[in-house]
């Protein structure tokens, strides 16, 4: 499969990607992928699940998959990976009172809910080196904006594209693991179904040399040039100081808005 045709292809609990891309655990599920199309991962925790070769898909789960599997696996076993439309929001409500909150977070907050696309395009690597997946438009926009940024002098590079539901609710649940409180996160994260990221069209942006994710980028050439001709691309940063929503300001955080 050729690298301009990669996509990650969404079900409600599982998503495939490019068996290629996918990094192997020991050398006979090396040997395996190496034979398949696709790997079919769970997305609260990126256990694969099976893996498939044209509509043949063979499972690596042993015993019963689990409520909600199986039909992802049958979704999975024959989609085409075309089109972007998005899939319909699942669980939502479960997850938001799993973390205590209410069912009216939404309008408290102000901020809408966002639903997953089923169909995301490759857009290169992220400062480590994992898979970047966005929006076929806003995967067309970064690269152009990174290649105008570079012959600027300038280096960009993405932290964070795509985030799941499950993702979201997973960074949620180590945070608590680690002790700390649900108003401490929810200053930091958006609740899972709210976040930009499930969109496919936000990025977590930082450049060489600085740490991820912390408001001394906005003291970086990068920002500075971000801020300049980022608009230029289609991307507006989200969470300025003093935004209605309670999020701490993110100068890394640019949604692309224009596609």
């Amino acid at each position: 499969m050729h690298p301009a045709d990669w996509r990650l292809i969404n079900a409600d609990n599982l998503e495939a990607i490019p068996a290629e891309l996918a990094r192997a655990r020991g050398n006979a599920m090396a040997r395996l992928l190496a034979q398949s199309d696709w790997l079919i991962r769970r997305k609260s925790d990126g256990r694969f699940i099976a893996v498939r070769r044209g509509d043949v898909v063979r499972e690596l789960w042993r015993g019963a998959p689990g409520p909600g599997l199986s039909e992802d696996l049958a979704t999975l076993a024959h989609s085409d990976a075309s089109g972007e439309s998005l899939r319909p929001l699942v669980g939502l409500l479960e997850r938001l009172h799993f973390l205590g909150l209410t069912d009216d977070y939404g309008e408290r907050s102000g901020l809408p809910l966002v639903a997953e696309p089923n169909v995301l395009s490759y857009a290169g690597r992220d400062r480590y080196w994992r898979p970047l997946w966005l929006t076929a438009a806003a995967a067309r926009a970064w690269r152009s904006m990174h290649s105008a940024a570079l012959h600027d002098g300038i280096g960009l590079q993405a932290i964070s594209g795509y985030r799941s539901h499950a993702y979201q609710l997973g960074i949620f649940r180590r945070k608590l693991a680690r002790g700390l409180k649900i108003s401490e996160i929810l200053a930091v994260n958006t609740p899972p179904g709210y976040s930009e990221h499930h969109s496919g069209n936000a990025l977590d942006i930082g450049t060489p040399g600085e740490p991820a994710a912390e408001e001394s980028f906005e003291l970086t050439p990068a920002f500075a040039w971000l801020a300049s001709h980022a608009g230029e691309f289609g991307f507006s940063m989200s969470y300025p100081r003093d935004n209605p929503h309670g999020i701490v300001y993110e100068p890394w955080h640019w949604l692309y808005v224009r596609g």
